[in-house]
């Protein structure tokens, strides 16, 4: 679209939203829709308006949009991210979110490539929370990706819920031709990329593992010169080891990430709790995945241990999680002598019990 026609067409939507909201700039623009800065005058605030391309605002398709924008309205969580307004007016289809200054995983990953382990771990249980709740009330993403992963100074939130199935429907009766593929094939699971009509919450899980993978190593688990080459790729070849490209990745984060893109959704995890449960040790580690090396809090010199907390387990000298006699002042310090998920499970026992120092 040149400038001439933006103009045009920016305009028009200045005056469908009349005196409700005020466009400041666009943000960005995708294959569905275009999302701008705008003001929201009755509420004195910023918000990011998302407006649905003329190709996805037709008769039918507006109507089922707004349905769907509806359900998913009424999901409340933390996580994701709310839907403060919807409107179709003069064939323009558009909805309204709150305006993160923190921008989207994508613009971070652009910045930095790769992200430190614990933040790639943090986003990724926030956004498995996130998914768990609305599979909980039977809703399935279908495009988990970074460009819908939004980022607050507290928290990573999930947006775009029941936008994907309109798209693909859109796509399907009137925009598709022979042999193109609908979506975002870089996170893709195999059975949605078949077009499997049965595609459920395994397959978001998938898609997640794919954006794990890139917090980690840069890029997603496959890349090739045409969508149909990625597909294939998802179909057919297994990832590169997320430790052959990062080593200082933990081991159990690169199995729980190799579960998670399981080709047959019976290989992958049962739900997102699962996951969840996996991914749980991994924040108890070093940033870099560094064992062996202890991790005091606060930052003080560590008195010298009084007395075991747990037992050592039989067998070879392993771990020893250990109680000083300055809990009194509400510090607990922790030695980890050798790393596994074993012994995690114990520190995070031992943390979850003192979870009011």
């Amino acid at each position: 679209m040149d400038d001439e026609a933006t103009a045009d067409r920016n305009t028009h939507l200045q005056d469908v939203l009349g005196d409700r909201y005020s466009l400041k700039e666009e943000l960005g623009s995708g294959r569905l829709a275009t999302v701008y800065l705008a003001e929201d005058l009755r509420h004195h605030r910023q918000v990011a308006l998302k407006v649905l391309h003329p190709d996805f605002s037709g008769p039918g398709i507006a109507d089922r949009f707004i349905r769907e924008i509806e359900i998913s309205a009424g999901l409340t969580h933390p996580n994701i991210v709310p839907l403060f307004d919807s409107g179709h007016r003069s064939s323009i289809v558009y909805f309204v979110m709150p305006f993160l200054e923190g921008g989207t995983l994508r613009q971070r990953l652009e910045r930095e490539k790769q992200l430190p382990v614990a933040d790639a771990v943090r986003v990724a249980t926030e956004i498995l929370d996130a998914l768990g709740y609305a599979h909980d009330h039977g809703i399935i993403h279908r495009d988990v990706k970074p460009e819908n992963i939004l980022l607050s100074p507290e928290h990573a939130l999930l947006a775009d819920f029941g936008v994907a199935r309109i798209f693909v429907e859109a796509a399907e009766s009137s925009l598709t031709a022979p042999g193109r593929i609908v979506g975002t094939v870089a996170y893709m699971s195999p059975e949605q990329g078949l077009g499997d009509e049965g595609v459920d919450a395994r397959s978001d899980l998938y898609s997640l593992g794919c954006v794990l993978y890139e917090m980690l190593v840069g890029e997603p688990p496959f890349r090739g010169a045409t969508p149909q080459a990625v597909l294939a790729k998802h179909l057919n070849e297994p990832p590169q080891p997320v430790r052959d490209l990062r080593p200082s990745t933990p081991q159990e984060l690169e199995h729980a990430v190799r579960k998670a893109l399981a080709k047959i959704p019976a290989d992958r995890f049962s739900d997102s709790r699962e996951f969840l449960q996996a991914l749980a040790p991994m924040s108890l580690g070093s940033q870099d995945g560094i064992t062996g090396v202890p991790h005091v809090l606060p930052h003080r010199t560590p008195p010298e241990p009084t007395r075991p907390w747990r037992d050592e387990p039989s067998g070879p000298v392993g771990s020893r999680s250990t109680r000083a006699d300055s809990e009194a002042a509400g510090v607990v310090y922790v030695w980890i002598v050798e790393d596994n998920l074993e012994y995690r499970k114990t520190v995070q026992e031992l943390i979850e019990d003192h979870a009011d120092l």
